[in-house]
């Protein structure tokens, strides 16, 4: 692995010589009149800071004491976020549960501009993760999951009948599957036959890790994975990740694909322009989560629009950036500080 400062100081010299800042703006203007519809389940992120206490006196565990927590709107209610600051037309299809809806969170966090379709899952909470951050250090010490994975058939029923009127109506629709149990192989039939354009993302974490890959889509245009998602999908740990890359869209027919690698930027590959590597611009990570959906937020629609792989990973990235500069899911990247980001990684 060479240099960082080395590796994107090549690569804005090499960008430069291929597309003008105008240019890159350009295609985001393209992006504002698309309808983009985004899919995938509704996550409130609840940070719980807290200070060591210390041991506890009884057992092996470290006692804390939580001084004060904060919620965001997260899961694909983030990635609508952060589309209504590039679209004008954004929508969200999603669930919330009857038991304890947390209707208070979405109210506040979910951008006016978007327009909302949620549909009740019985018997369930809406999906909360609890992180439980040590305050002094910003250090997660563990994850705490609300959430019922299992659908009914009738909830299922209501989830289908809302994408069959959904999804036909959107230019592009975006889809986050975080697998826990919103969107069943039915539902996902559904989005693959109907969509004019998808760009999709079956995200590993904690609650699927195994069960969850992309292989359930049997066709999407842009696929936007983590390294590590892609090497679970592949079953291959070691092999250079250009490889699996094009193994995989030759087995499953993807015509575009964005492998996102952390420190190590991102590596985008089209049927038509071959493997295009785009290095990170972060200079301040206060917090990685979220990132990832950021970037796709962007990096579908600019897709849909056949923007040039140079530029879909050079605005992904920006878009990377701003999300792991701030807490969580706390507020959307705006078209304002996107095209900072852009004009100061460019010297523009």
């Amino acid at each position: 692995m060479g240099d960082p400062m080395h590796e994107l100081a090549a690569f804005v010299t090499r960008f430069r010589a291929l597309h003008a800042f105008d240019d890159v703006v350009g295609w985001l203007d393209r992006v504002r009149p698309l309808k983009v519809l985004t899919v995938g389940e509704t996550i409130i992120d609840e940070y719980a800071y807290c200070r060591a206490v210390g041991k506890s006196s009884k057992e092996p565990i470290l006692a804390v004491n939580v001084t004060s927590s904060e919620a965001f709107a997260g899961g694909i209610l983030a990635v609508a976020n952060h589309l209504s600051q590039q679209c004008n037309d954004v929508s969200v299809c999603s669930m919330l549960g009857t038991v304890n809806p947390r209707h208070d969170v979405v109210d506040r966090a979910l951008a006016a501009a978007v327009q909302r379709r949620f549909v009740p899952q019985e018997g369930a909470p809406t999906i909360v993760k609890r992180r439980y951050i040590d305050q002094y250090f910003f250090q997660k010490l563990f994850e705490v999951y609300e959430m019922n994975d299992v659908l009914s058939a009738k909830d299922d029923s209501s989830m289908c009948g809302a994408l069959e009127e959904l999804v036909p109506k959107a230019d592009v629709v975006v889809v986050v599957d975080f697998g826990h149990g919103m969107l069943s192989a039915r539902a996902v039939s559904i989005i693959v036959e109907k969509s004019k354009f998808l760009a999709v993302n079956a995200q590993s974490n904690a609650g699927n890790v195994g069960y969850h890959t992309i292989s359930r889509y049997a066709r999407a245009d842009h696929v936007s994975l983590a390294e590590g998602e892609l090497r679970l999908e592949m079953r291959d740990r070691h092999e250079p990740v250009e490889s699996l890359v094009e193994k995989l869209c030759e087995r499953q027919g993807y015509r575009r694909i964005v492998v996102t690698q952390g420190s190590r930027g991102c590596l985008l590959w089209s049927a038509d322009e071959g493997l295009c590597r785009v290095p990170a611009f972060a200079d301040k990570i206060v917090d990685r989560i979220g990132a990832g959906d950021a970037f796709l937020s962007i990096t579908g629609p600019l897709s849909a629009l056949g923007a040039p792989l140079t530029i879909t990973g050079f605005v992904g990235s920006a878009m990377g950036a701003e999300a792991v500069a701030t807490v969580g899911n706390r507020a959307p990247v705006s078209r304002e500080a996107l095209s900072t980001r852009m004009r100061a990684t460019l010297g523009a």
